[in-house]
């Protein structure tokens, strides 16, 4: 018999809320650890010495969490079920000398993060986020979440060209936003700025890691509210649905034959080559040592992990009805109807049949169906955090996600049904 869903459309409107309050990587694993410290788990300290004590902890570094429950009957050899996400999305970054401006208008530079739709963020009411370095050495997170800035597009009366060529932006030209008038630019204003919404002394600021983001809430969409709408659904999405089926199975009665693993990583949509991302020696640390606390010995660390098999969740591409043609004409994900299994020969994704398998039994035993993508072989396939994990650790990882429309654009586009329908699929598959 089935397991019941645990989640259904308040997943969903749960994702909303958390979409709306994660406008940075920072933000985003923050709130995920509020999630987990009500569930009662506890942030261990990696300069500490960590104990083999059965319950949940995390590890929280920058933009990154990883987050592990270990049951009470828990070996030091015991494998780890992982699932894999990143926090990060394409957007506008503010530059170490932000303050710049002419012709009367004062703006703030930026630099390009990822590949965004560029387009997208082009008229469009934005904030400000991230986070502060004070002198103090602490950190403190910023949200400034209304109408600060905007990136104007030039008037078709001023480039006639657009209607018969299309939309051209230079990167370095076009998209630095506007925040204000004045031909006073002065270094340090914007910093300053925030450090007064923030009620920071003046000068307190060493260092930051800011950048803009769509103030338009997420939203229901469609004639039956069959849509979703919303900022960082890349990939945010799994983050939460990730989030919450490691606290379901945390605070369940099902026994665990595994140790359920959340790891999210900054830094994924430039290349994973960081210290909080998946190329960077974050997770492994963390389960060697969650192995070590328990008195294991490099030989159960070699048990742990050749018994362990990663999920690397992030969005994939539904089929998109005005581009039909530049999808596999044998693979056309749809929206609402549950999520995809990703899948490439030459391992830009690193499911193979074996890892099928461990999704198939997963989505059996949730009562979801899944879909498969491949993309058209005239197109070059993008990646995941999930052939990364799989080198780097030697652990067996599969691709999966949420197929949506609109990817890296400032606002993407996704079936109502389909979050909840991950989260169920990810309960099961933790719980082994």
């Amino acid at each position: 018999m089935r397991t019941p869903p645990r989640f259904d459309r308040g997943h969903t409107d749960d994702l909303m809320s958390f979409l709306a309050a994660s406008p940075s990587p920072y933000h985003a694993v923050a709130n995920a650890a509020e999630r987990l410290e009500k569930a009662g788990f506890r942030q261990a300290a990696e300069t500490d010495a960590w104990d083999g004590t059965t319950g949940g902890r995390y590890v929280l570094r920058g933009g990154a969490i990883v987050a592990w429950y270990v049951p009470e009957d828990a070996e030091p050899h015991t494998p780890f079920r992982i699932v894999g996400a990143h926090t990060d999305s394409p957007n506008l970054r503010v530059k170490p000398r932000p303050d710049s401006g002419g012709h009367g208008w004062r703006q703030v530079a930026v630099e390009i993060y990822g590949g965004p739709l560029l387009n997208s963020w082009l008229d469009r009411d934005l904030g400000l986020a991230g986070r502060l370095s004070l002198r103090d050495g602490s950190t403190r997170l910023v949200n400034i979440d209304r109408a600060l800035l905007r990136v104007p597009q030039l008037a078709v009366h001023l480039d006639r060209s657009v209607t018969a060529e299309g939309l051209k932006l230079d990167k370095q030209r076009h998209l630095q936003p506007v925040w204000g008038l004045g031909d006073d630019v002065h270094d340090g204003d914007l910093i300053r700025f925030v450090e007064q919404e923030c009620g920071i002394d003046e000068g307190e600021t060493t260092g930051w890691d800011l950048m803009v983001h769509s103030i338009e809430p997420p939203s229901y969409l469609g004639r039956d509210k069959e849509l979703v709408a919303g900022p960082r659904m890349d990939n945010l999405l799994s983050v939460h649905a990730g989030t919450a089926a490691l606290v379901a199975v945390a605070t369940g009665e099902e026994p665990l034959p595994y140790i359920p693993v959340l790891a999210a990583f900054d830094h994924e949509e430039n290349g994973s080559q960081s210290d909080t991302g998946a190329d960077g020696p974050l997770l492994g640390s963390v389960l060697e040592r969650s192995v070590f606390a328990r008195g294991g010995s490099y030989e159960d660390r070699a048990r742990a992990f050749a018994g362990t098999v990663c999920l690397s969740s992030d969005t994939g591409h539904a089929v998109h009805p005005n581009y039909a043609e530049r999808h596999d004409p044998t693979h056309h994900p749809r929206a609402g109807k549950g999520p995809i299994l990703k899948v490439n020969v030459n391992n830009r994704y690193a499911t193979d049949g074996s890892g099928r398998a461990v999704f198939a039994a997963a989505c059996d035993k949730a009562g979801v169906p899944f879909q498969t993508f491949v993309s058209n072989n005239a197109m070059p396939c993008g990646t995941t955090i999930g052939p990364i994990t799989a080198a780097r650790h030697g652990i067996k990882t599969v691709d999966i996600g949420v197929a949506i429309l609109s990817m890296h654009s400032a606002r993407e586009l996704c079936g109502a049904d389909d979050p909840f329908l991950l989260a169920n699929a990810l309960v099961a598959f933790l719980e082994g």
